[in-house]
This record gives structure tokens, C-alpha cells and sequence, in this order.
């Protein structure tokens, strides 16, 4: 071994759930691991105009454990600091990452244009973090691997990508540098769901990196979630309200879909409209038809269930179906509330009491979500405040992200005590619950690194 030092820079998910990314410095390579945008809360997203404190350009490549936004929504800004190393991820994680990064740059134009047009904004002029000719520079370093096999990455350094439920194309990464392993968690999905089959579990770890969402958190079943939906929607419809849930496109969007669609199938809900209002979403089912071995939907089901959603792509159709108020269900975009179509819903139906709002996904700390769950009766959208009447609503059962349980049992296989464990992606106290539980059930110590911290591995 050439240089026995490695040193883990944490530029992002340390002390917080968002914005992915931990370098991996080997003394001759430098390998990304995630290259995710920060969310939620003010003083973290301002961190994404921020140079990190790395040499961008040193580093020699990035390696995606899955598409979502903060794990990839970096990557164009990276591009423009002067990365020009190659991006690696499985073909859906990519086919996602595109769309995921055209959408947000096309959000983040809009979005600067209207607060040009209405003065809202603190800058003149606003500007998008990144632009879709940004984004259409990043692309061409995609390069598509296959799970499950080792990759040569340099010399005495190769990769693999596992199975790791949670979204199509999602992997968790073990990294093999000098024969010492590095296993990233990634975001790890559930034992039971619904579309995607279970999560593989490493076997050996010198270096371990775990995900700690849920944290100290229990998920019940997503099968016990449908009755408490098909209550929900028959409520909302009997009171002349509609039914609108925020969701992630990637997935949840389409596990939604598919539950509305089979409790219509069943009669169990009344054949109402049913809006899925976003492009990106619409993209993401189209994948579910070129990647049959990720997922355990049929093909038949999925074309069922898409012809009986209206699929809107256009703007202009949003703009003419959130003023209409006769009940329906709408499935928009984006699952936080800090952006997306849902936004243009909110501004003219949050002051509608028979109207409810359902969260099926993780609320980060500082998002709009997270407020309203916690009660927040003023909703800021595009610069003004609205009143929000809504009824809120929240099902856990419908994670991506596995619970507590299935975190501790993640680890079941790997036979040796790491020698190094670090608990990432999770707020405070969710990463302390992990870590108590990691030692009551292994009797292994792990550690909880914060923001920009640097770990020495011998």
C-alpha cells in the first residue's frame, strides 16, 4: 500500500439530512461520494452558493448512490467550480439524476424570472443556482455502471453498487481501497415496500457510513397505511374538499398513484379526478417500463393506472386546475414544499378548510412542510403570505427510507466489528438514537461527524 493515510472530508449530510457528500482522499486519488444539494433550513441552503472547502478540480471522480436531489442536485454547480472527472451511478440512478437536474434547473429559472418580474427577491437580479445549459454540461459525464460487480477504479481501488430498495437504480457503495472497505449506506429503503424489492446488506465493513433518517423512529407497514388513505380521501371528498399530497417524483409519486388506483379498482374511493402534476414524475413512470428487474410493478398494472391519471406536463394546465374546486386528488410536486408545482396549488386552495394536505415523505428541518406539520398557520409562497386553513395530514407507513429497525438490521451481516463507524444523514437526535442502538445491539462504538469535519483513517 502506497500511502496508508486516508482522509474523509464530510461536505454535506454530517449533522443534517441534506446535501450528501463525503470525499474520500487517498493521498494520490480523490473519489466523491454523492454530490447532493442542501435543503430545508436558510443557513444550510445558503451553503449551496458557497465554494466547498476542497479543491473541486483535484477530484477524480463521483460516485451516485441513488438520483434524489440530495444526493445529486449538486453536481451541475460542481461542474462550474471545475470538476471535469467522469459520474457514476447505475442506469436508472442516471436516467433520474437527468431528470431530477432539468427539472430543478428549470424550476430555479422560472422561479429567478418571477421574482424579477415581481420584486420579490433580496437580489438583483435573482439567478438561478444553475441553469439547464449547466445541467446539459454535466450530462456527458454520466457514465453507467452495472450493480453488483466489482469496477475497477484506479490502481488497488475498485467499487460496487448493491441493491438498495429505497428508489429505482438505488445502490448502497462499497468501496475497496487498498484492501481496506469503505461501505456508504447511501439511503437505505424498506424490508416490506410495496414496489421495490428488499435491500441487499454488506458483509464486511472496515469503514462504515450509515444513514440515519429515521433514527430512533418506527415505521408501521405500508400495507397498514391504505385503510388510514382510503379514510382520508373519503373525508376530504365527503366534505367537498380535495385531497393534496406533496410528493417526491421519484417513487413515492408512483406508489401513491398506484394505491389511489387500486383502492378505485376495489370501490373503496369514488371515481374522482386524479391530477399527477408533475413532468419529472412523468418521466420517472416512464422508466418503470425499461426497468423491470428493479421494481415489482407489472407492466400491465402500471399502464392500467397511468390511463386512468391525468398526467399534466404543462404549466399552463397547472395554472388552469388549481383554481378549479370541485374534489380530486392532486399528486405534485415537490415532497418539502421548498418548490415545485404543489406551490401554485397551495396559493389558491391553503385557505380552503374542507381541502386536505397529506405528507407521505420525510419533512426536512426548515422546509415548508415541516412547519406546517408543526402547525404553521402563514404559508409563504412566491414572496407573499397566504393563510393556511388546510386539514394536515401525515402517513409514516409510506417512507422510502427505512426505520430504526431496519437500519440496526442492515448491519446483520457483516461479520467483523468495523473499525470505524460514521452515523450520517440524519438530524440530531435521529443519529444518536442510531448510534445507542448500534451499540446496544452490536457493542459497537460509532460516531456522529458534523459539517465539514475531516477523519483521519489509518
Amino acid at each position: 500500500m502506497k500511502n496508508n493515510k486516508i482522509n474523509i472530508h464530510f461536505l454535506g449530510a454530517a449533522g443534517t439530512v441534506t446535501g450528501s457528500k463525503y470525499l474520500v482522499d487517498t493521498g494520490e486519488n480523490k473519489i466523491l461520494i454523492d454530490c447532493g444539494l442542501f435543503q430545508g433550513l436558510k443557513e444550510l441552503r445558503l451553503k449551496n452558493w458557497e465554494y466547498p472547502p476542497v479543491k473541486v478540480s483535484e477530484i477524480d471522480m463521483v460516485l451516485l448512490t441513488h438520483g434524489h436531489m440530495d444526493h445529486t442536485g449538486y453536481l451541475p454547480r460542481l461542474i462550474k467550480q471545475g470538476f471535469n472527472g467522469p459520474i457514476y451511478g447505475t442506469n436508472p440512478t442516471l436516467d433520474i439524476a437527468k431528470i431530477i437536474l432539468n427539472d430543478s434547473a428549470k424550476i430555479q429559472e422560472q422561479e429567478a424570472e418571477r421574482a424579477n418580474k415581481e420584486g420579490y427577491s433580496k437580489h438583483s437580479p435573482a439567478e438561478p443556482l444553475y441553469d439547464l445549459k449547466d445541467v446539459e454540461r454535466t450530462i456527458p459525464h454520466f457514465k453507467a455502471i452495472p450493480q453488483s460487480q466489482w469496477i475497477p477504479m484506479f490502481d488497488g481501488i475498485k467499487a460496487r453498487f448493491q441493491y438498495n430498495g429505497h428508489i429505482l437504480g438505488a445502490t448502497f457503495i462499497e468501496l475497496d481501497v487498498h484492501g481496506k472497505r469503505f461501505v456508504f449506506s447511501g439511503d437505505i429503503g424498506r424490508i416490506n415496500d410495496l414496489l421495490l424489492y428488499p435491500p441487499l446488506k454488506p458483509e464486511k465493513a472496515n469503514v462504515l457510513f450509515i444513514e440515519s433518517t429515521y433514527g430512533g423512529r418506527f415505521h408501521p407497514d405500508e400495507i397498514e397505511a391504505i385503510p388510514q388513505i382510503e379514510k382520508l380521501v373519503n373525508e376530504t371528498i365527503n366534505r367537498g374538499g380535495s385531497l393534496f399530497v406533496p410528493s417526491f417524483s421519484v417513487e413515492r409519486a408512483q406508489l401513491m398513484m398506484l394505491i389511489f388506483w387500486r383502492l378505485l379498482k376495489e370501490n373503496k374511493i369514488p371515481r374522482i379526478p386524479m391530477i399527477m402534476d408533475s413532468p419529472m414524475g412523468a418521466n420517472v413512470l416512464e422508466l418503470f417500463h425499461s426497468t423491470r428487474d428493479w421494481h415489482k410493478l407489472e407492466a400491465h398494472e402500471c399502464d392500467e393506472m397511468c390511463s386512468y391519471f391525468t398526467v399534466v406536463s404543462s404549466y399552463r394546465e397547472t395554472m388552469e386546475l388549481r383554481t378549479d374546486n370541485k374534489p380530486k386528488i392532486v399528486i405534485a410536486g415537490s415532497g418539502m414544499l421548498t418548490g415545485g408545482r404543489m406551490l401554485n396549488y397551495l396559493e389558491t386552495q391553503a385557505q380552503n378548510p374542507n381541502n386536505t394536505l397529506l405528507f407521505v415523505g420525510y419533512q426536512a428541518e426548515g422546509t415548508r412542510g415541516r412547519k406546517l406539520l408543526e402547525g404553521e398557520k402563514d404559508l409563504k409562497v412566491y414572496g407573499k403570505t397566504v393563510s393556511f386553513q388546510m386539514e394536515v395530514a401525515e402517513i409514516q407507513g409510506l417512507s422510502a427510507h427505512a426505520d430504526h429497525a431496519e437500519l440496526i438490521d442492515w448491519m446483520s451481516k457483516i461479520k467483523d466489528k468495523p473499525a470505524r463507524i460514521f452515523i450520517v444523514h440524519g438530524e440530531k437526535e435521529g443519529a444518536e438514537a442510531l448510534q445507542k442502538g448500534i451499540k446496544e445491539t452490536y457493542g459497537w462504538d460509532a460516531e456522529i461527524p458534523q459539517l465539514y469535519n475531516i477523519e483521519e483513517i489509518e
